[in-house]
C-alpha cells in the first residue's frame, strides 16, 4: 500500500514538473514570437530604407553623369539613351 502512495506522490511531482515546465515554454515561445515579429518588422523597414538609398544613390549617380565633365560626354550619352531605352519599354508595357 505505501508503495502506491508513494508512486503516486511521485507521479503528482512529475506532473507539477511537466506542468510548469509547459507554462514556462508557453511562455517562452510567445516571447520569442513577439521578438520574431520584431525583428521581421525591422527588416522589413531596413529593407525599404535600402532600396530608397539605392534609388537615391542611382538618382544621384544619374545627376553627376549629366552634370558632366569632359571625360563623361559619352558616358552621359549613354545614360541619357539607356534612360530613353528603359522609358520606350515602359511604354510598350502600358501599351499592352
Amino acid at each position: 500500500m505505501s508503495n502506491t502512495i508513494e508512486a503516486v506522490n511521485l507521479l503528482e511531482i512529475k506532473l507539477k514538473n511537466l506542468l510548469s515546465n509547459y507554462d514556462f515554454l508557453l511562455k517562452e515561445n510567445e516571447l520569442l514570437l513577439q521578438n520574431s515579429s520584431k525583428l521581421q518588422h525591422q527588416l522589413l523597414e531596413n529593407k525599404q530604407l535600402l532600396e530608397q538609398r539605392d534609388e537615391q544613390f542611382k538618382l544621384l549617380r544619374i545627376a553627376k553623369t549629366i552634370e558632366g565633365s569632359d571625360n563623361s560626354t559619352r558616358d552621359t550619352k549613354f545614360k541619357i539613351n539607356a534612360l530613353i531605352r528603359e522609358i520606350d519599354k515602359c511604354i510598350v508595357q502600358l501599351n499592352e
